[in-house]
């Protein structure tokens, strides 16, 4: 690709307004709307060969130097004027070709080697470019001194045209998907729409749903020339492969300065080029731009102004694929989950290519299936940009095939190989559901007067359409449900003024004309109260037992409790409750008797015995040691305040006994995650030393926390093995990512940097009022990023979404 200011990537996404209507009879104006390409032109047959692989033009997205490239006319029987067809392969714009580089066809010549070009793509040409005008009596030689005088107007010219074709390929797509709904079922425009536009990258209407549906076709074609938006692998393949955002390109692109408003992004008038050609106007030729629509071996030509076929003859310019590596785009996979495919045309949703849904480049699409047996299949797959992907072209899979299946997209993308994502496929298998660890407790758990949380077990969750609840004879009561395993659904079920018994849950798959039912027995539980949990100096408490729903307060002395949450731990209720006012509890040891009053005034007595006072702990200080960086590797500065612990480094801590506490040997320290059991128990010697009475040192090193720990960790102090303190915050655990360069370049900077997926933004600044985001799951090694203003980068970790970690550049 030529290496101009045109192929910049900031440049790139604004190359789609340069293409427009002009002739060197008519003068464009800054507010004139251009006119769009509706003729009809001639058609061309193209057919390129790579080694012994032969592809029609609609399948080739770029050329490469040894290519043999085949082109003739297609004109109809009753054509009535003579065409001279000239090929010029171009190697940059102060670069003129060498004459044999030029190649001229007569095509209404009897002979094949007259009227066709048959061409080998020469080493170093990067553009090829056919000019088409009416018979000329042997004044071709003026079309071969206006392309070996000013090369690199055609250069730009070829650069545009292509550009401008592959948008305009997306709007016809577009509209015609458009029209085709419109046809067989209008109601579904408003669903259809928006996964059209955002296959196609388009820019939709939305005012256009809310009308009624005879108006909402003819309404989303409206204005064409402002639909199209710049697409990310067409405007620049460089941006796809460093990590430029989509929706940046967009936004560009939605700009009138790139493609909207008369600035179109595949007609805007290119004043650039008017003068261009203008440059070359003479009493035989004036030049006018054509697109060019492909499909399989036929290029068809688009034209916005009449040939003329009397002086001055009209030449029209078109370009062939661009000279340069196949290079697939990046398509991404927008499954949220395992995709269902119990029934015929299963959609495997992708994004981030509208190419592969406008054009023929990506073709032989398959997909490869493997069963959970290890079983092979490979599936032909078709491009659908209304339904937002490919879908499945089998009409039914082996039986083998169920269960959870992987699955993978992959075709060629022209002479290349093209790899997709990958996805996961469910299919019952036929399988009875039943309730997550099966057992008469757990087919009884449910309880009248409540809302009751199921999990169900069975094949395929992603293939569920529909959960209902039945009683008896009583009709079905739809649940809300939502998948949690592979494997799994949890459902919640309300019970609120329902009766003890039988009742059935029923499973409906999609396409299933019965459902699968699970029974399960809802029965009344008064309120059980097991044991009472309470520390001398507590202001809260737990209480263990069933129907805990139901309890309004407890008191212990003259101290109130109130309930402060509640959860379920299999069939046990544990409610917290938390002291209200300034009562006088019960000392240690003390046995005494609480008194819990329901919600129906009940008042159920139960004894408690009050365990020692919680063992109370203050952070008093904490520095973070972090591991030796690499040699030339970045550092991350992570602050002198100790709040992020890299999973690499070390985190030194002190804590200091609560007034009238006095710390000892047996005493440990346990550290946990924000939510869960502790991860790591640190006692004297090990990790623990005793400083004073007062005052206990420990070491945590990142190394010793369990591997797939992240974020927020607390801490609490341990006496004689069973009596704890609260947990307190203690640091955050942060993995960094191996950060080897940053090079800065103009208002840009590139981070090459090893696990890039732990960062979530990268900003110039400290607030990411100008950042880069990092998509989920990138694998890439590199990230473009906007140039810092004092020297110094700030970086988003994944694990600390809260805190700007500064990154020195220089």
């Amino acid at each position: 690709m030529p290496n101009d200011l045109t192929n910049h990537p900031a440049f790139r996404p604004l190359l789609p307004s340069l293409l427009a209507a002009a002739t060197c009879a008519i003068p464009v104006t800054a507010a004139a709307d251009p006119a769009p390409f509706e003729l009809t032109g001639p058609d061309l047959r193209i057919e390129v060969t790579r080694g012994e692989k032969t592809l029609p033009i609609a399948k080739v997205p770029s050329l490469a130097a040894g290519d043999k490239v085949v082109v003739e006319g297609a004109f109809s029987e009753d054509q009535g004027a003579n065409f001279v067809l000239v090929s010029a392969f171009l190697r940059g714009a102060t670069n003129p070709p060498p004459k044999d580089w030029i190649d001229i066809a007569r095509t209404w010549k009897s002979k094949e080697k007259d009227k066709a070009l048959t061409l080998t793509v020469p080493k170093g040409a990067r553009q090829l470019v056919l000019l088409l005008v009416p018979e000329t009596g042997g004044a071709e030689g003026a079309l071969v001194d206006a392309v070996r005088g000013k090369p690199g107007e055609f250069v730009r010219a070829s650069q545009d045209l292509n550009q401008a074709s592959l948008d305009h390929s997306r709007l016809i797509a577009f509209m015609a998907a458009i029209r085709a709904q419109d046809d067989n079922g209008p109601e579904y425009l408003r669903t259809v729409a928006p996964t059209l536009a955002s296959s196609l990258s388009v820019k939709l209407q939305a005012d256009c749903l809310s009308k009624v549906i005879e108006q909402q076709a003819s309404c989303l074609v409206q204005n064409r020339e402002s639909l199209v938006l710049s697409d990310v692998h067409s405007s620049s393949i460089a941006d796809t492969l460093t990590g430029t955002p989509t929706d940046l390109a967009l936004q560009l692109s939605a700009t009138r300065e790139g493609g909207a408003g008369y600035y179109s992004a595949y007609i805007g008038v290119a004043r650039d080029i008017a003068r261009i050609f203008g440059a070359f106007s003479n009493p035989s030729f004036n030049y006018l731009p054509t697109l060019s629509v492909r499909n399989d071996d036929t290029m068809s030509l688009l034209l916005n102004a009449a040939p003329s076929f009397q002086k001055p003859k009209s030449v029209m310019v078109t370009a062939l694929p661009a000279i340069e590596a196949d290079i697939p785009p990046q398509l991404r996979s927008t499954a949220k989950g395992p995709v269902c495919a119990a029934q015929a045309g299963a959609v495997l949703p992708v994004e981030g290519a509208p190419l592969v849904f406008s054009t023929q480049f990506a073709h032989a699409m398959q997909v490869r299936l493997t069963s959970a047996a290890g079983q092979v299949l490979e599936v032909a797959a078709m491009p659908r940009a209304e339904k937002g992907g490919y879908r499945l072209a089998a009409e039914s899979l082996p039986a083998a095939f169920t269960g959870t299946v992987r699955a993978h997209l992959h075709g060629l993308w022209g002479f290349a190989g093209f790899e997709g994502p990958d996805f996961v496929l469910q299919r019952p298998d036929g399988s009875a559901w039943k309730v997550a660890g099966q057992g008469q407790d757990a087919a009884d758990g449910m309880i009248v007067g409540r809302d009751n949380d199921v999990q169900l077990e069975g094949s395929a969750p992603s293939c569920v359409e529909e959960v209902t609840l039945r009683q008896g004879n009583g009709a079905a009561t739809p649940l809300k449900w939502r998948t949690v395993q592979d494997n799994r659904i949890a459902v919640t079920v309300p019970l609120e003024g329902a009766r003890p018994g039988d009742m059935r849950i029923e499973v409906r798959y999609q396409g299933a004309k019965d459902p699968v039912a699970v029974t399960l027995r809802a029965r009344a539980e008064a309120s059980r109260l097991d044991a009472l949990e309470l520390h001398a100096g507590d202001t809260h408490a737990s209480l263990s037992g069933q129907r805990l729903d139901q309890v309004r307060t407890l008191m212990v002395g003259d101290v109130e409790f109130r309930p402060d949450g509640l959860t379920r731990e299999g069939a046990v209720d544990r409610l917290r409750l938390t002291a209200q006012g300034t009562g006088h509890a019960p000392e240690q040891g003390d046995a005494a008797k609480a008194i819990v009053k329901l919600e129906d005034g009940r008042s159920l007595p139960m004894q408690v015995r009050v365990g020692p006072p919680r063992p109370q702990v203050s952070l008093l200080n904490r520095t973070v040691n972090p591991a030796a960086v690499a040699k030339g590797a970045r550092t991350l500065d992570l602050g002198a305040a100790g709040d992020l612990l890299p999973d690499t480094g070390e985190l030194v801590f002190s804590v200091k006994a609560g007034a009238g506490m006095k710390l000892g040997p047996l005493d440990t320290v346990e550290i946990a995650a924000a939510e869960g059991e502790s991860v790591v128990r640190l006692s004297a010697g090990k990790g623990l030393t005793l400083e004073s009475p007062e005052v206990l040192v420990a070491r945590l090193k990142g190394a010793d926390i369990p591997a797939g720990t992240f974020g927020p960790l607390r801490f609490r102090l341990l006496r004689g093995g069973d009596t704890a303190g609260d947990w307190q915050p203690l640091a955050t655990l942060v993995r960094l990512p191996g950060i080897e360069d940053v090079v800065c370049e103009g208002e840009e900077c590139t981070i090459t940097a090893r696990s890039l997926f732990l960062v979530d933004a990268v900003g110039a600044d400290a607030g990411f009022a100008k950042a880069a985001t990092v998509p989920p799951g990138y694998t890439g090694s590199a990230l473009k990023v906007p140039r810092p203003a004092d020297g110094a980068l700030y970086v988003r970790l994944r694990d600390a979404p809260g805190t700007a970690v500064k990154l020195p550049v220089g």
